[in-house]
C-alpha cells in the first residue's frame, strides 16, 4: 500500500468491461473505495473540456481508460466518430491532468496504432514504421496522437505521462453487444446462439487465416497497476500475452468450449483486418515485472461461463 496509500485516483471508463477490474484490484489492494473516482459516461461527457477540469480536481492519479471501441464493423462504419471521440477525451484528459498538476497520467493506447505491415512480433521501436490497416486507422491514429502528447509534455513540462499499449483484451464482462463487440465475444455469442436454436452452423467474417493476440482482462488490469507503480518512462509498452492464434482456430476452440457441433463457415467478402498480430512482451517485463498469468483455454472458460450465467438461465 505505500504506493497507492492516501492518493485519490481517477479512472476514466472505470465502470466499463476494463476499467472495472482495475478497480477491483485497487480494492483488492486495500485502496478506499472513496478514493477512487470514477465519472459515468452518461453524466459526464469528456468530449467537453470543463467536464474533464471538473473530475480531475484534486487527484493524485488519472488512469484514462475511457474509449469508444468496436470490432471491424463499428470501425467502417464510424470511423469519424472513432477518432473524433477517442482523439478529443485523451488530448483533454491530459492537458487537464497536466494543469492540475496531477502526479502521474497513465495513458492507454491500442495495438490498432501499430502499422499495417508491421514485423510480428510487434516490437515497440515499430510504432511509427508505416500506416495502420486501414479498418481501424482512425481509431488507431486517434490514440497514437496522445503518445504524441504525452511525450511532449514530459519533454516540455516535466509531466510524468506514460503510455501503455494493450492487445486485444477478453473476459468475463465483455462487450457481447454483435454490432460493436469484438472477435471473442461475438464468436462466443454466436455459438451459444446457435446451441440454443439448434442451429447446425454459424457464419464468420472473413477467411479465418488471420491471427490474433489476446489478454485475459485481470492480466491486463494487473499490467495496467504495476505499470503506474513502477514505470515512468518515456516509451512506449506494450501489454499482452505474447502468443497468437488463428481466427479458425479460434473458432474451432470456442465451438468445442461452448458445446456447438455444427459447421464453421466462411464469409470472404467480409474484411479479415491485419493479417497477425502479436507482441513483443519483454519490455514490460524488464521494465516493470509484468508478465501474463492465466492460460488462454482457462480465460476462454471463465468468459463462457459468465455469458451463460449472464444471459440467463444459466445453463447446467
Amino acid at each position: 500500500m505505500t504506493f497507492w496509500e492516501g492518493k485519490k485516483i481517477l479512472i476514466t471508463g472505470g465502470a466499463g468491461f476494463f476499467g472495472s477490474q482495475v478497480v477491483h484490484q485497487l480494492l483488492e489492494k486495500g485502496v478506499l473505495r472513496e478514493n477512487i473516482l470514477i465519472p459515468r459516461s452518461q453524466k459526464v461527457d469528456l468530449r467537453q473540456w470543463e467536464n474533464c477540469r471538473k473530475v480531475v480536481k484534486d487527484c493524485d492519479i488519472v488512469i484514462h481508460l475511457a474509449a469508444k471501441v468496436g470490432g471491424i464493423g463499428f470501425n467502417q462504419n464510424y470511423p469519424a466518430q472513432l477518432f473524433y471521440d477517442n482523439a478529443i477525451m485523451g488530448i483533454q484528459m491530459i492537458e487537464a491532468a497536466r494543469q492540475e498538476e496531477v502526479e502521474k497520467c497513465v495513458v492507454i493506447g491500442t495495438i490498432c496504432a501499430y502499422p499495417k505491415f508491421t514485423p510480428v512480433p510487434f516490437r515497440e521501436e515499430n510504432l511509427w514504421n508505416g500506416y495502420p490497416e486501414e479498418t481501424n486507422a482512425p481509431y488507431g491514429l486517434a490514440k497514437k496522437m496522445l503518445l504524441v502528447q504525452s511525450q511532449a509534455y514530459r519533454q516540455q513540462y516535466g509531466f510524468n505521462s506514460i503510455f501503455l499499449l494493450p492487445v486485444n483484451l477478453y473476459g468475463p464482462g465483455d462487450n457481447f453487444d454483435p454490432q460493436t463487440s469484438h472477435v471473442i465475444p461475438a464468436l462466443i455469442k454466436k455459438c451459444v446462439d446457435a446451441v440454443d436454436a439448434g442451429d447446425d452452423h454459424i457464419t464468420c467474417w472473413g477467411t479465418g487465416a488471420v491471427s490474433r493476440e489476446f489478454l485475459y482482462v485481470a492480466d491486463a488490469a494487473e499490467g495496467i497497476l504495476l505499470a503506474t507503480e513502477h514505470y515512468n518512462g518515456a516509451e512506449p509498452v506494450n501489454l499482452g500475452a505474447g502468443r497468437e492464434i488463428r481466427i479458425k482456430a479460434l473458432a474451432e476452440k470456442i465451438a468445442k468450449l461452448t458445446g456447438f457441433t455444427g459447421e464453421i463457415r466462411w464469409d470472404p467478402s467480409q474484411p479479415d483486418g491485419q493479417s497477425r498480430r502479436c507482441l513483443d512482451v519483454s519490455r514490460a517485463k524488464a521494465y516493470f515485472g509484468f508478465e501474463a498469468q492465466t492460460s488462454f483455454d482457462e480465460g476462454l472458460r471463465q468468459t463462457i461461463d459468465w455469458y451463460w450465467t449472464a444471459r440467463g438461465p444459466a445453463r447446467a
